[in-house]
C-alpha cells in the first residue's frame, strides 16, 4: 500500500511540475520580451549569468529583458527582440 502511495504521489508531483514549466516557458499572452532596454535590478527573468527576476546588473544590457505590449518592442530606443542585432 505505501509503495502505490509513493508512486501516485510522485507522479502528481512529475505532473505539477511538468505543468508549471509549460506555463513558465510560454510568456505572457500579447506580450514579447524586448531585450535591451530592462533597467538595473528590474528585468523579468534571468539571463546575462543570473536565474532571476530583478537581478540585471546594468541598464540596458542587451541580454536582459522585460515583457512589453506586442508590438512596442520595436517603438522603444534600443529595444530589440531575440536575435536582432543593434
Amino acid at each position: 500500500m505505501k509503495t502505490i502511495n509513493r508512486k501516485l504521489l510522485s507522479l502528481s508531483m512529475a505532473l505539477g511540475l511538468a505543468a508549471l514549466t509549460t506555463t513558465a516557458l510560454a510568456g505572457k499572452p500579447g506580450f514579447e520580451k524586448c531585450y535591451g532596454i530592462a533597467k538595473a535590478g528590474a528585468n523579468d527573468c534571468g539571463g546575462n549569468g543570473h536565474a532571476c527576476a530583478g537581478q540585471a546588473p546594468k541598464s540596458g544590457d542587451k541580454g536582459d529583458w522585460v515583457y512589453v505590449p506586442k508590438g512596442t518592442c520595436k517603438k522603444i530606443n534600443g529595444g530589440m527582440l531575440k536575435g536582432e542585432k543593434k
